[in-house]
């Protein structure tokens, strides 16, 4: 094993991290607030809204990202006039916003049928006895539906994050030098792919650990009821023995 070589390796593809994480947070960031408004509006915006978030989610879900990605980058050229007309030429003639808007429509397709099924697992009697004490509307939903909600879907939203952070590696085919880019054309340079791909696989590894306690860390915060319950049962246990 060449240490001296793996270890260039990794200060090179570190040279990529900081495009990967910028990538990830906006398009996870975006697609956070877009997969909300869409969940919201598949449950609570009648036929209409629930036809439209369907067909979204049929196609964004049921089509690959690649493709997806491939579609805005090169096919969006076409329209250039058009896009030029209305101001959207210079975002959309950018790799990092092309790339970027591609992860945000695709996790947010996903992130919302997450949603939807955090807004059907809240509890009727929570609901009923928020009504009982006086809310509803906008006040029912910010205290009492939306947290509720999102605390159920946190855990198969978390996997969604970590899912979006491993997507990033498909920007470097539109030009990217993300880590991924970086790692093709150090290969393309050695040609010493095993060793290249360990150090970038090792990378993602150390990053998608690093979400996955800062995920866990967030669901142990939202889920006071759970810490003091598994407290209680320790004091139970502690007693009887």
């Amino acid at each position: 094993m060449d240490l001296p070589f793996l270890w260039h390796t990794f200060v090179v593809l570190l040279g990529g991290l900081p495009l990967t994480l910028e990538l990830a947070a906006i398009s996870i960031l975006a697609g956070y607030l877009l997969a909300l408004a869409i969940a919201f509006l598949g449950s609570f915006a009648g036929p209409l809204g629930s036809g439209f978030a369907n067909v979204y989610v049929f196609v964004f879900r049921g089509s690959p990202l690649l493709v997806q990605i491939f579609l805005i980058y090169y096919g969006l050229g076409q329209f250039r006039p058009t896009l030029q007309q209305i101001g959207l030429w210079p975002f959309l003639r950018d790799p990092f916003w092309c790339a970027a808007l591609a992860l945000t429509l695709n996790t947010a397709a996903y992130g919302s049928e997450i949603f939807r099924g955090g807004l059907r697992a809240v509890p009727a009697r929570e609901v009923e006895a928020a009504r009982a004490c006086g809310m509803s509307g906008f006040l029912l939903l910010r205290r009492i539906v939306v947290p509720i909600a999102l605390r159920q879907a946190l855990p198969a939203y978390g996997n969604e994050i970590i899912l979006m952070v491993k997507a990033t590696a498909l920007a470097s085919i539109i030009t990217l030098m993300e880590v991924t880019g970086l790692a093709q054309k150090l290969i393309s340079e050695t040609f010493r792919a095993v060793e290249v791909f360990v150090v970038a696989g090792a990378i993602y590894l150390a990053l998608n650990f690093i979400l996955t306690r800062i995920v866990l860390a967030v669901e142990h915060r939202l889920s006071p009821h759970l810490r003091d319950r598994s407290v209680g049962e320790i004091d139970v246990r502690s007693a009887h023995a």
